[in-house]
């Protein structure tokens, strides 16, 4: 996958997520990419490149622990 259709991915994973009232977490995507606990830093640029293309959001602005956060589709 090109840089383009993982960013699709991970807004598509989301909204998936959203609408099973759930939401995405690092480790949500890191399964849906098959990636190892050892991969997070590559789930986390995926995220980081979705939140900068303005798809997804945080779920609770306040919580500032990346480890914990959550995320919903922009649209939520």
């Amino acid at each position: 996958m090109d840089r383009r259709d993982r960013i699709r991915a991970c807004y598509q994973h989301c909204g998936l997520k959203y609408v099973s009232n759930e939401k995405m977490t690092n480790e949500s995507l890191r399964k849906r990419f098959t990636l190892s606990p050892n991969q997070s830093e590559t789930s986390s640029r995926i995220i980081r490149d979705t939140l900068n293309e303005g798809l997804i959001k945080l779920d609770d602005p306040e919580n500032y622990s990346k480890r914990y956060s959550k995320y919903v589709p922009v649209w939520a």
